[in-house]
């Protein structure tokens, strides 16, 4: 088995006051990390799930009011971007590391994504097997988010915020700090494949409507 690569301090630059001084952290300790990542699990995942992958790697804007309270490796269709669809992430924020779905305002399809996941939630539902998963959606970012059973009420509901109009949806797995060091990419893999049916789901709306 063969770890993440993350220590305790990586956790700790997150919780730097300083803007300068946590965006240099950030850059010189964290981000390396998350390009040998995703590098590396891209094609991991696309043998695994069965779907092509290509990673993207956050880029934060040196000048904004908010140092980033998290960055993330994504992975997502295109060679080309990943906020216009949804997307797999590997965050690391000052809580741990997340394996998370998620869906920006800005991505294409969402209505379609939403009543999709509306329309198959019984589906969903039996996919996931009432295993609790965590809602990402406005977390405080400093400890790991409400969990939720994921039930026809949960997916039904994401369809929901998916068709509002700056609507969303980011939910996943989480390890804290103490856990989080000893992750391994298995385990990882493991947790993107539980997430695999929501995703699989999403990406199928999206290419319907593109192919209508």
């Amino acid at each position: 088995m063969t770890s993440l690569g993350f220590n305790p301090s990586d956790f700790n630059v997150f919780q730097l006051e300083g803007f300068n001084e946590r965006m240099q952290q950030i850059y010189a300790r964290v981000r390396p990390k998350l390009l040998r990542l995703g590098d590396e699990l891209a094609p991991a995942l696309t043998r695994r799930l069965r779907m092509e992958f290509f990673p993207h790697v956050a880029k934060h804007a040196r000048r904004t009011v908010n140092p980033p309270p998290e960055t993330w490796a994504a992975f997502g269709p295109s060679p080309k971007g990943y906020k216009r669809f949804g997307y797999l992430a590997l965050c690391i924020s000052g809580a741990g590391i997340h394996a998370r779905v998620v869906v920006k305002p800005e991505a294409d399809h969402r209505p379609e994504m939403g009543q999709l996941l509306k329309t198959r939630s019984v589906e969903l539902a039996k996919a996931f097997s009432g295993t609790e998963i965590g809602q990402y959606t406005k977390w405080d970012f400093r400890q790991m988010p409400q969990q939720f059973t994921a039930d026809e009420g949960f997916f039904s509901a994401l369809g929901c915020n998916l068709e509002k109009k700056n609507g969303g949806l980011d939910v996943g797995f989480g390890w804290p700090i103490r856990t989080a060091v000893q992750l391994d990419r298995d385990e990882l893999l493991d947790a993107f494949a539980e997430l695999e049916p929501l995703y699989r789901m999403l990406r199928v709306a999206a290419s319907e409507r593109t192919t209508r």
